[in-house]
């Protein structure tokens, strides 16, 4: 299992934190042989949650020019025709993917092209799922404009867990369907927002796959 670079810090420290509580405990209380397999246990339990949670899978890029490829892995919660006013200021249909603890999550571009706009916006924790989560939680906004002057814009979510947002894109930058984008640690959402002749490919309540899931086809 391939660890995404952002997990290295935070899996090194959590081993060394664990293997120091452990070997505290067996010393501090030789006898309690059922205290010292509990907490082995739970360690370890511990452990295989933050190696999956920064797991990162290769994954293949569906090759369909029109087509807008999921930006993360999560279940689909939100697709509905809505207002934006940050960069648009225009009608758009926005779909939006919730990321649990167990979700992989890698930020992928959901289409090539070149980065238009970004900007970092710090706000509160809300849980990932609350409406105003997109326009008061701690968020980034990113717009990526094809070669056809077709615009996508992308925000990444923090939520009551996600307490850190990671971002590798700059204004000006070129960048290609399917490689990534950015992180973010732990329960978290990414909403994009299509041009309205947009045509969804997906549903409520539908599972997707960073860089691999069609979520709509634009007009060719």
């Amino acid at each position: 299992m391939k660890i995404h670079p952002e997990g290295r810090t935070t899996l090194f420290l959590a081993l060394l934190l664990l293997s120091l509580l452990n070997v505290a405990l067996i010393y501090a209380l030789p006898e309690a042989r059922w205290l010292h397999n509990s907490t082995i246990l739970v360690s370890i339990g511990l452990y295989i949650f933050l190696l999956q949670f920064f797991r990162d899978p290769e994954r293949q890029t569906p090759q369909v020019a029109n087509a807008v490829i999921a930006p993360a892995d999560g279940k689909v919660v939100v697709i509905e025709q809505v207002f934006e006013p940050e960069y648009f200021k225009e009608e758009r249909i926005q779909v939006s993917i919730f990321m649990s603890p167990f979700n992989v999550h890698v930020n992928r571009n959901p289409v090539s092209g070149r980065v238009a706009y970004f900007k970092y916006h710090p706000g509160k924790y809300l849980v990932a799922w609350h409406p105003k989560s997109s326009t008061e939680n701690e968020r980034t906004t990113l717009v990526i404009q094809q070669a056809n002057s077709t615009a996508i814009l992308l925000r990444q979510i923090a939520g009551a867990l996600a307490r850190r947002i990671r971002w590798y894109v700059k204004e000006a930058q070129p960048v290609q369907q399917g490689a990534q984008f950015g992180f973010i640690k732990f329960g978290s959402r990414v909403d994009i927002f299509l041009p309205l002749d947009a045509q969804i490919q997906t549903k409520l309540g539908d599972t997707t796959r960073g860089g691999e899931t069609i979520l709509a086809l634009l007009p060719e």
